[in-house]
């Protein structure tokens, strides 16, 4: 799963990547283009929910709609 949210501050979209194949992948580009790599799902979602909030974002809906749909990734 894939999710690509264009931020207020950076030309180049931040990035979301939750991965289970070929041992699990579950990263984040930054709006400063840097990233965070993290050992599973529930941890990627602790630091999304803790660092950005859908006013981050051009498209606030599309930050919810991840974050529902990382609701169901955790489950």
């Amino acid at each position: 799963m894939e999710f690509t949210l264009k931020s207020k501050e950076s030309a180049i979209p931040c990035l979301v990547t939750l991965n289970d194949e070929n041992g699990g992948r579950y990263m984040i580009r930054k709006e400063d283009t840097s990233g965070e790599v993290f050992n599973s799902p529930s941890q990627l979602i602790a630091w999304v929910s803790a660092n950005w909030h859908g006013d981050d974002f051009v498209d606030s809906d599309s930050f919810h709609h991840m974050m529902k749909e990382l609701d169901k990734y955790e489950e």
